[in-house]
């Protein structure tokens, strides 16, 4: 799919709980890759829903870096 997109500065779309992308650390192996409305990878404005459990504490980590 796709190279992790996990450490990368934040984004506008970017929240504790979406990410605009990808965010897993080995996307291939994500338990929901393709799943339909859920995958960043499958849905038309490439909004991840279900992003990895630690995200919220890399988003705070992020953004206070950005």
């Amino acid at each position: 799919m796709g190279a992790s997109r996990y450490h990368e500065p934040l984004v506008l779309q970017d929240t504790e709980k979406e990410t605009l992308g990808c965010r897993h650390a080995n996307p291939d192996l994500c338990a929901k890759n393709s799943m339909h409305e859920v995958c960043a990878f499958v849905r038309s404005d490439h909004m991840c829903t279900s992003p990895p459990r630690t995200w919220p504490k890399s988003f705070r980590n992020l953004k206070v870096l950005g």
